[in-house]
């Protein structure tokens, strides 16, 4: 394609006379003034993908309307993403084009220019979170268009609140949030961490690209470097298993909140109550499964499906057909009630349908696909159906066929939360006496297995038929300050989790300044290589760095303090002095910060080595424009989805 493009710019305007060209039948350009405009479409389009050529080829950063900014190094894709808002210099380009399949005009930057824009973003959205840091971090106010304002101190929630009007600096801002997005799905908390790490490595690796280091070489440095960090961390990671370690994981991400810290010790725990916030034990089923698709999602934070008085529809079979979903939708329409469906799978047309009603139409429904294999399977949706009032549909001893579905077929309970790694369904209507009953069974079999494995199996579904589930109730005097004060839960319990998988480290950054002499030995290939290495020693001070600026102290004077004390110690930042953080329970689980370097290091080096941006210009809007789509007018309409 390359050397196609080659020929075509030396050649395609040979012997070109006199050409007219039209848009429109209003728009005329003849001659000379015609191949020059062409000429300037034909070099936009030639010059964003050359950069691409070789091995050492840079990346080109695509934006897209409606989903994260594309990296790529693929010459075709590259080629598609170009439309020129000139029509007579996107005619040129056209030529060159293989496919050109897009539909609104685009906007191409090079090198510094393209640089020094993204980086204006990266700023803006690393300020705006940086400030949330540590224990004396400050809040963030953010403007909702359909609610009252929301104020929260948790990192993701404001990365995820900003967008920008320039194009260029929303790439860098998209890219950014990209980090704390994945940051906080894989470890649920360490955003913030991830957001100043990454704006430190793409600034400074901005700056040494910009005078001649080679981007290529200089991610292979910062990902040795991050190796080398990772090694160190898991060294320095010490396991947890006391109520009063847990606490203390969970106090530090609630940002220092201690009764949230003991709630949520006392959860995992399964007792204890506060005065303004308590636990709740309830009767409930959760399993490994998510939501099929992550369109169900309706909740703003969290990446949720949640429901309130839910019907659940169980089936053993693969379902692809909306024909045989109808009924049981007509019949929650009909009872305005949201449906679960959990079966062996829904794809194909049945998913689409359901998928396209629910963004289209707000239907609430959510597909999971049942927990297990073969027999576990079938025994699991038959406990949960019993837990719930309900049956499995597709059991060939039972003979329901799920198109004959009628409302007492179908399991009810109180609420249904579905994230992307599993469902949680929480007072189930089931009868005690048939919940009592299957237990028993289960039992029985557990007694006459002789198989460890499946003894196990048996083991997990009477633990879930009998044991519950731990609700936290957060209270408070305003919806803005229950919304904040969730936020905080979720991190301190995101966190706690993550401590208990991978252990702990020393908090308040000092985890990341013990990595620091370990980078100074890694092997590098050429001096690129080093630059890389180098600029990630001097990123791991950031997290330190930003809690004590936040605290209103010389930031650059606690962190040579630091550094020099070694060992665990470091700066508790809430009472202004230097301690040992473990003992003094200021601690980071080791997958948060772990996740936080190596998604930081991974973005912003990726980001270095794009020499082309390419973002979309706004579409001209039609006057007059129609109004939007008039509400659901009632379950008839899905045969049209």
């Amino acid at each position: 394609m390359l050397r196609a493009l080659s020929s075509l710019r030396s050649s395609v305007f040979r012997g070109t006379s006199a050409l007219g060209l039209r848009y429109y039948a209003k728009d005329v350009k003849f001659g000379a003034d015609a191949r020059a405009a062409m000429l300037v479409g034909v070099d936009i389009l030639a010059d964003a993908v050359a950069v691409t050529m070789g091995p050492k080829g840079r990346n080109v950063i695509i934006e897209s309307s409606w989903k994260s900014p594309k990296i790529t190094k693929d010459g075709v894709t590259v080629a598609k993403g170009i439309e020129l808002k000139d029509k007579f210099q996107n005619i040129g380009a056209k030529l060159v084009q293989d496919v050109a399949m897009r539909y609104y005009a685009k906007d191409v930057k090079f090198g510094a220019d393209a640089r020094a824009a993204m980086l204006v973003g990266v700023d803006i959205l690393a300020d705006a979170v940086a400030v949330t840091m540590g224990p004396k971090g400050r809040n963030v106010i953010i403007e909702s268009s359909w609610k009252s304002p929301k104020i929260t101190k948790d990192g993701v929630t404001v990365a995820k609140g900003i967008e920008l009007k320039d194009k260029f600096q929303n790439i860098g801002a998209k890219l950014v949030q990209d980090v704390a997005n994945n940051t906080n799905e894989e470890a649920g908390d360490g955003t913030t961490t991830a957001t100043v790490l990454a704006r430190a490595i793409a600034k400074e690796g901005f700056e040494k690209i910009s005078k001649g280091t080679n981007p290529i070489e200089f991610r292979r440095g910062v990902m040795l470097a991050v190796d080398a960090a990772v090694k160190q961390l898991k060294a320095l990671s010490k396991p947890i298993s006391t109520p009063e370690e847990i606490a203390q994981v969970a106090t530090i991400s609630a940002n220092g909140d201690h009764a949230i810290g003991e709630l949520i010790s006392s959860a995992m725990k399964k007792d204890g109550k506060t005065l303004h916030d308590e636990i709740e034990f309830i009767e409930g089923m959760k399993f490994d499964r998510g939501y099929i698709s992550p369109y169900f999602i309706n909740t703003e934070k969290g990446a949720r499906c949640e429901f309130q008085d839910a019907f659940v529809l169980f089936s053993e079979k693969k379902l692809n057909s909306i024909q045989a979903l109808l009924p049981a939708l007509e019949l929650c329409h009909q009872q305005k009630k949201p449906l679960v469906i959990i079966a062996e799978d829904v794809e194909g047309e049945a998913l689409t349908a359901l998928v396209l009603n629910r963004l289209k139409l707000g239907l609430q429904v959510c597909a999971v696909k049942a927990p297990g294999f073969g027999d576990n399977r079938k025994n699991t949706l038959k406990d949960m159906a019993i837990a719930t009032g309900g049956v499995v549909f597709g059991d060939e001893a039972d003979m329901y066929k799920i198109e004959d579905v009628q409302i007492q077929d179908l399991g009810r309970v109180a609420e249904a939360v579905i994230t992307k790694d599993d469902c949680l369904l929480m007072r189930g209507r089931g009868s005690k006496a048939d919940i009592d009953k299957r237990i028993s069974q289960i039992k029985s079999e557990i007694e006459q297995s002789n198989s460890e494995y499946e003894k196990e199996k048996m083991q997990e579904r009477m633990a879930k038929l009998s044991n519950g589930v731990a609700v936290i109730k957060v209270g408070g005097s305003s919806e803005v300050e229950v919304s904040e004060k969730k936020d905080r839960y979720t991190d301190a319990l995101n966190a706690t989790r993550a401590a208990v998988e991978e252990g702990i480290v020393p908090g308040g950054g000092v985890a990341l300044l013990r990595c620091i002499p370990s980078l100074k030995d890694v092997q590098c290939k050429n001096e690129d290589q080093k630059i890389g290495v180098q600029i990630v020693l001097r990123a791991l001070s950031t997290p330190a760095f930003t809690i004590a600026a936040n605290a209103g102290v010389n930031a650059s004077v606690v962190v040579e303090k630091v550094l020099s004390l070694g060992g665990n110690m470091g700066y508790d930042a809430l009472n202004d002095t230097y301690v040992d953080m473990l003992e003094a329970g200021i601690i980071d689980p080791t997958k948060v910060v772990r996740t936080a370097l190596v998604d930081a290091a991974g973005v912003a080096s990726l980001l270095t080595t794009a020499e082309t941006v390419v973002t979309e210009l706004p579409k001209d809007e039609a006057p007059n424009a129609a109004a939007g789509m008039g509400g659901m007018g009632g379950m008839g309409g899905m045969g049209m989805m």
